[in-house]
């Protein structure tokens, strides 16, 4: 089975060896047609603190690091 992969900016990288990643999705609403946008924030482990704020990521699902940690950052 193949694993979930998304595309986002980094909103926090304050942590050690973890940074935030907001990923927004499009989507088109099912009675008005209207797009809407919408956005979710995941924590991925980034194991030699690479990434800063701003910079646009592609995390890969994974085991469980933490409790919140369940993602990765694709190199």
């Amino acid at each position: 089975m193949s694993k979930r992969t998304l595309k986002g900016k980094v909103v926090s990288s304050k942590n050690d060896k973890t940074i935030v990643v907001q990923v927004e999705r499009k989507f088109q609403h099912p009675f008005y047609g209207k797009v809407i946008s919408r956005s979710k924030k995941y924590h991925a482990h980034d194991e030699n603190n690479r990434f800063k704020e701003g910079d646009n990521v592609e995390i890969v699902e994974c085991a469980p690091i933490s409790k919140k940690k369940t993602w990765e950052v694709k190199i």
